[in-house]
């Protein structure tokens, strides 16, 4: 495993004059050899000096003191951001009081482990030990939160025994003020959820101890509580339509494509009236239109680019900006001109569209047989399709999936015929289809498929034929069909991403493959190995322009199986 998709856990433990039983959590937690960060929030004297033996004696402790008592909250949050900057990728929170079951740890990083991107967080049982107060007030909170999240799936919320995923939790930190204090726990885990990172829950022993000291303030906690709900509560309202359909999300093949035949044929003719810049100012108000009522879209597109900021972020990537969801929108929309303007022969090279140093060369060097292009819906390979004669001369045939665009196609072809040349169907890749393929190679033309959509419907057996693999640090599925494909063509194998960078669509072209070899004897490792390399691709030039991904669905799940993290909470 690489350490850029490494499972890097450490211990954050917020102390607050704890200084009598910090010494026993320590050594419970010995056996699991975890990096500890204590964080001393503005202790008094016998507790520093306690802290500052115990960071002495024990190896792998990392001792902060912050100056004055800020609040649990503050003191969690400033302590996940030193875990980010060691180079961790989750935060295990435990409390320092000796109430959580560290013996339950491996459980909850095996289910960190498995689920990288979700908060995993202890679920209470309590024994005859608990204050009824705090049993029964626990109750109430839970209410609050179903009616926050209008959803069951938080269980408890109030838990401080919990991994954060470090990336999305201080992505949301820096765009969301969340309570410091008491009421800390459970905002930051509605807004989590709000924003995309489901919660999943392992159930635990919670044992108040004899004499353990608690800073529960009765009336201000209480207060900053009811306050903070009060907070979530209007924070929700907006946010009804988005939580109502979490668990009604679309694959993009079982999608219906949007309608508006005679508004695209009004843009269209804006644009060969009027030109690029009317037509733009058209767009802004039509892009709006399908960004207020494309409810499944829009927020596809909030969760991708909330995706590519947590883990730019983590990995300490900058990004193009500005990135909302109205703007990728609107990068697809123009997309689409794109398309009817390269067929028109309205984009020429140099000016609207340039290579990436070192493209160019790999496009236009001479072979005997043709080539496959892996390509992608990151960008608009239509483009280069379009312009590919003007480079060398070549032919690029694009096997396509053409049941959700069939009005953009129907269009596009009454403006340009020529767009509808060379283009394959690929619901159905039988060997008729691979043997015109390879005569077309052998002609010397090229070959354009897609690696990056899997099919909506499922294989005998009911499983679907896709290799997982990590892509921007996620588990994703990517079809087998593509690799195979090009595998059993045995031809130089590049891969090709038209994404817009500095207002100019730029061509990035890099050999991958000549050929794509799988030996029978390791078929299903060197499968592995060929998509993890092009997932890893995909991934680097994505950040380049995320506003160019459109693919507008999970894609980190398959087809039907949307949301599968939430359906088994």
């Amino acid at each position: 495993m690489s350490i850029t998709n490494a499972f890097l856990p450490c211990v954050v433990i917020p102390c607050f004059n704890h200084g009598a039983t910090l010494a026993s959590v320590l050594t419970r937690l010995t056996p699991f050899s975890l990096p500890v960060i204590i964080v001393d929030d503005g202790s008094d004297l016998a507790t520093q000096q306690e802290l500052n033996r115990l960071a002495a004696d024990n190896v792998g402790i990392t001792l902060i003191r912050l100056a004055q008592n800020s609040g649990k909250g503050a003191v969690v949050i400033h302590g996940i951001r030193v875990a980010a900057e060691a180079g961790f990728t989750h935060a295990l929170q435990v409390d320092a009081d000796g109430q959580h079951q560290i013996e339950d740890i491996p459980r909850l990083l095996d289910e960190a482990r498995s689920h990288p991107e979700t908060l995993i967080s202890g679920q209470p049982r309590y024994d005859t030990s608990v204050p009824k107060a705090r049993l029964y007030g626990r109750y109430i909170t839970h209410v609050w939160v179903w009616i926050e999240t209008l959803s069951f799936s938080l269980k408890d919320s109030m838990c401080g025994f919990r991994v954060y995923p470090i990336a999305a939790t201080l992505s949301l930190a820096a765009r969301q003020a969340i309570g410091q204090r008491m009421d800390f726990d459970t905002e930051i885990m509605v807004r989590l959820y709000w924003s995309g990172t489901p919660s999943r829950f392992v159930e635990t022993a919670v044992t108040y101890p004899e004499n353990g000291l608690s800073h529960f303030d009765a009336l201000y906690d209480n207060l900053r509580i009811s306050w903070m709900h009060t907070r979530l509560f209007f924070g929700m309202l907006p946010r009804i339509p988005g939580l109502l359909n979490r668990r009604h999300q679309k694959h993009w093949a079982s999608a219906s494509e949007r309608k508006g035949l005679l508004g695209m044929r009004l843009m269209l003719a804006v644009y060969q009236r009027l030109g690029r810049p009317f037509f733009t100012l058209l767009l802004w108000p039509v892009i709006a239109f399908y960004w207020l009522t494309g409810g499944v879209q829009r927020r596809a597109s909030q969760r991708w680019l909330r995706h590519c900021q947590d883990y730019a972020f983590q990995h300490g990537i900058a990004l193009p900006k500005p990135l909302n969801s109205y703007r990728h929108f609107l990068r697809f929309g123009q997309s689409m001109l794109d398309k009817v303007a390269s067929w028109r022969g309205d984009l020429h090279w140099g000016t609207a569209i340039d290579f990436a140093p070192g493209a160019r060369d790999i496009v236009k060097q001479s072979r005997p047989r043709g080539q496959l292009i892996l390509a992608s819906h990151l960008g608009d390979i239509e483009v280069c399709r379009a312009l590919a004669r003007q480079v060398s001369y070549l032919t690029i045939n694009a096997l396509v999936f053409t049941d959700n665009s069939q009005r953009f196609k129907q269009i596009l072809e009454e403006i340009a015929p020529q767009a509808g040349v060379n283009l394959i169907p690929v619901n159905n890749i039988g060997p008729d289809t691979a043997i015109m393929l390879q005569e077309k190679i052998e002609a010397g033309e090229w070959v354009a498929i897609v690696g990056d959509r899997t099919a909506v419907n499922r294989q005998r057996g009911g499983t679907r034929r896709v290799v997982w693999s990590s892509f921007l640090g996620r588990k994703a599925p990517f079809p087998q069909g593509p690799f195979l494909l090009a595998a059993a063509l045995r031809c130089p194998v590049l891969l090709m991403f038209v994404i817009r960078e500095a207002n100019i669509l730029r061509v990035h072209c890099e050999p991958f493959a000549d050929p794509i070899v799988l030996p029978r004897a390791t078929r299903q490792t060197a499968l592995q190995e060929i998509v993890d390399r092009y997932a890893e691709r995909l991934g680097h030039y994505a950040l380049k322009s995320p506003l160019d991904w459109f693919n507008f669905f999970d894609f980190w799940s398959l087809p039907g199986e949307e949301h599968s993290t939430e359906k088994k909470e």
